[in-house]
């Protein structure tokens, strides 16, 4: 039997194992799918070593980027966003490799594609680390222009405090890479000014447990479109899976 996993901290959110399990059992697949919460990467060495048949893994926050020291290689993608949620176990030269891959970028690509109009042509990153590292490259793949937002100041960003109702109105795509509202904190969102927002405005959750966020809510009640982060987790988890059986 082949065993995947997740690792990350901390992972009662996830929805991984669950979707896994689930393809595994659907289409007679003999594999595992586990959980591996580490409360720090100095666990990382540990997993390795005390779990043997691993095939593969996937990282989710806030390891996205610490994993990358661990790593003996990377796929082009993760090379150029910097960011892994994907690990592939690879026998070469008669010892294990681990390739870190970033199947986030497909994944936000795909389920953001059919949501886009013509007047989504600039947007604002809530959020500055792993998983805002996709969405950004990302968007200067579609040619979008963005400004990430951040709690820290920075020459190449705003502080929540900074956007007032003419920074919402310039950007009519707005979308968040951070945990806020996500089980269990589901009361929790981002500092906007959202009676900004209006119906030309589209608002995409990278969470998607909840269904439908605080932040999405308030977006829905000024008329805004909303769209979590499932389609995007089914898409990268598939994607995922390709690379976990490729040659």
């Amino acid at each position: 039997m082949r065993l995947f996993g997740l690792i990350g901290y901390p992972l009662g959110h996830s929805f991984s194992a669950a979707y896994f399990s689930k393809k595994f059992e659907k289409e007679g697949i003999d594999a595992e799918y586990r959980n591996f919460p580490l409360a720090n990467m100095t666990g990382f060495r540990d997993l390795l070593e005390s779990t043997p048949g691993l095939w593969g893994l996937n990282v989710t926050v806030p390891y996205k980027q610490a994993v990358i020291p661990y790593l003996h290689s990377l796929s082009s993608t993760a090379e150029a966003v910097q960011a892994v949620n994907t690990i592939s176990f690879r026998e070469r030269g008669g010892s294990l490799e681990l390739e870190g891959d970033n199947t986030d970028v497909i994944g936000f690509r795909t389920s953001l594609e059919q949501h886009l109009r013509p007047r989504h042509t600039s947007a604002l990153v809530l959020g500055t680390g792993g998983s805002s590292k996709a969405v950004r490259y990302t968007l200067d793949q579609l040619g979008i222009l963005y400004t990430p937002v951040s709690r820290t100041p920075g020459p190449d960003r705003k502080t929540y405090g900074e956007l007032d109702q003419e920074i919402i109105a310039n950007n009519t795509l707005i979308i968040n890479t951070t945990p806020l509202g996500m089980y269990p904190d589901i009361l929790s969102y981002p500092d906007l000014p959202y009676d900004a927002l209006t119906p030309e405005h589209l608002l995409f959750d990278l969470v998607y447990n909840p269904a439908k966020t605080a932040f999405l809510s308030r977006g829905e009640q000024q008329g805004a479109a909303g769209v979590n982060g499932y389609d995007m987790l089914v898409l990268q988890a598939e994607a995922s899976w390709g690379i976990w059986n490729r040659d």
